[in-house]
């Protein structure tokens, strides 16, 4: 025999979920999601011409002998060095092999493509979208 708790519980759980996601708390979880990734050094791509972007690459900033350059990829992939211009350009391939793409997507934010991979970067866009 099932007691009024045994058939009221189910209920009572169900009445705690709206059903529906709460929009400001899924962007906030997926900004702090993106801040912690970045402390962490890594960013969004799509490698090997994927469609989806996720956060399974690296980012790292070394000296080099034509300035700053970022180095930029995932273990599995490869890496690409990209240097960092001051003319305006924003990066360009360190190896040369292929030519950077460079495209504001939002504020604060580039995708850079390089073949079939692309990488989307934080970067001074100063509010151009």
């Amino acid at each position: 025999m099932m007691t009024i708790w045994g058939r009221a519980l189910p209920l009572l759980l169900l009445a705690g979920c709206s059903g529906a996601p709460d929009n400001g708390e899924l962007a906030e979880a997926e900004a702090r999601g993106s801040r912690e990734a970045a402390e962490n050094g890594r960013i969004e791509c799509a490698l090997e011409g994927a469609k989806l972007f996720d956060r399974t690459c690296t980012v790292q900033e070394m000296s080099g002998a034509d300035g700053a350059v970022l180095v930029v990829g995932r273990s599995d992939v490869g890496y690409r060095r990209l240097n960092i211009t001051t003319d305006g350009r924003g990066l360009v391939s360190a190896d040369g092999s292929e030519p950077a793409k460079v495209a504001i997507v939002g504020d604060g934010m580039i995708e850079v493509t390089v073949g079939a991979d692309r990488y989307r970067l934080p970067a001074n866009t100063g509010g151009a979208t």
